[in-house]
């Protein structure tokens, strides 16, 4: 797969230098852009970037009289954070489990997408950071849940801790001070899987009913409209609510 990566690197670098001989003049940003007609692609064109981390030591430039320090590191593909109002800090590590490549194109998508560490083997789990002393960097470390279907949204109500799997939201029994989460927890709704993966969790004001945005499975519907069903209308992500108060959990 890494050489099918370097290929598709190569060829993808060649098509977009290529291309930038007949780019505007005048570049589309800006208050007021000048959006260039858009323009048929034989073959699209990928810009995949590398997330390196602070290596070496180097830190994000702040501005003066502030600091910036690593507060928790280690971390397998983090995706999500949620605080807790005890001041716990929940991060939800996952990513998306690319299923058998159909075609070539598929072949080198996820060739790129393995390349830097998109897709692959998710760790599926969500781990508590607790700064204890307030000094600004996590000295407690724990699992807070895991073995779950690539969890990516996050909720707390009252005592009930709502997780957005890929699949479905579980709903978990939550003390305040809890370092792990027990048991495997309530199904409070299931989704079809694929697709745009994550799902995305927030609670309305009032605590009474509960969000989660549902991602299209295909940017344009190339599967058929049929297995969208259950998912968003293509390319538009929806969000479904459910009324809290009506589910005894």
């Amino acid at each position: 797969m890494d050489i099918v990566a370097k290929v598709t690197a190569l060829v993808g670098g060649g098509v977009a230098l290529m291309r930038r001989f007949g780019s505007p003049a005048q570049q589309a940003f800006g208050a007021d852009p000048t959006i260039p007609e858009a323009r048929k692609q034989g073959i699209m064109t990928l810009k995949m970037p590398v997330a390196e981390g602070w290596k070496d030591g180097r830190l994000p430039t702040c501005a003066s009289g502030l600091k910036v320090n690593p507060f928790a590191t280690g971390l397998d593909h983090p995706r999500w954070i949620e605080v807790l109002p005890n001041g716990d800090v929940l991060v939800a590590e996952s990513k998306e489990q690319a299923g058998p490549p159909k075609t070539l194109m598929d072949h080198a998508a996820q060739a790129t997408m393995r390349r830097v560490k998109a897709i692959g083997k998710s760790a599926n789990r969500v781990t508590l950071w607790r700064d204890a002393d307030g000094d600004g960097e996590a000295e407690i470390r724990e699992v807070f849940v895991e073995n779950q279907n690539q969890p990516f949204g996050m909720a707390l109500v009252g005592d009930q801790f709502f997780l957005g799997n890929t699949d479905g939201i579980r709903v978990f029994d939550y003390a305040s001070g809890d370092t792990a989460l027990s048991g495997s927890g309530r199904t409070l709704v299931e989704f079809k899987p694929h697709g745009h993966w994550t799902r995305s969790l927030i609670v309305s004001p009032d605590g009474t009913r509960i969000y989660a945005g549902v991602g299209s499975l295909s940017n344009n519907g190339n599967q058929g409209k049929e297995v969208e069903e259950g998912h968003a209308a293509t390319g538009v992500p929806s969000v479904w609510p459910w009324e809290l108060m009506e589910n005894p959990f």
